[in-house]
């Protein structure tokens, strides 16, 4: 089955849920992004980490900077 197909049955099937059933459902995916983007928040945060430990992070002025992406 093709997603857009897929996609349209699940908002066939949505429209068939209650008002209050439909805010649920909205209020469940909210959490979920919320979540999932807290996670991805996380793991970017380790890596900025683990990159400043290994000493893969260029700290300087924003003129150093600039002269640094210029070379």
């Amino acid at each position: 089955m093709n997603q857009t197909k897929q996609f349209n049955q699940i908002l066939e099937m949505i429209d068939n849920l209650s008002f209050d059933e439909q805010e649920d459902l909205i209020n469940i995916v909210r959490h979920r992004q919320t979540e999932r983007r807290r996670e991805e928040i996380a793991i970017n945060i380790a890596q900025a980490h683990q990159e400043y430990q290994e000493g893969k992070v260029f700290r300087g002025t924003a003129a150093e900077i600039i002269e640094e992406l210029n070379k």
